[in-house]
């Protein structure tokens, strides 16, 4: 029997575009101001874990792009990450 997914472990494999679409939507739907407060807080805990989910992955992005390196044929490659130059 499989155990339930939480909201968390779903955003959390959701792609960046996924994440920032349903972000946005859940701001659209906070700013129309007609949701009552236990709605509104959910809401804002749901958009706060997908803003995570947005930050990492952008993280994750940006440390590809910086081990990105030509090799001599002009190719871009990954270099291997190596944590003690940082």
């Amino acid at each position: 029997m499989s155990k339930p997914a939480k909201a968390g472990d779903s955003a959390k494999s959701s792609s960046f575009q996924e994440a920032l679409q349903k972000l946005e939507s859940i701001v659209e739907t906070m700013e129309a101001g007609e949701l009552p407060l236990e709605t509104l807080i959910a809401r804002y805990e749901e958009g706060t874990r997908l803003a995570r989910v947005c930050q990492e992955k952008l993280a994750e992005a940006e440390l590809k792009i910086q081990q990105l390196e030509k090799n001599a044929a002009g190719e871009l490659k990954l270099k291997p990450l190596d944590l003690a130059e940082e």
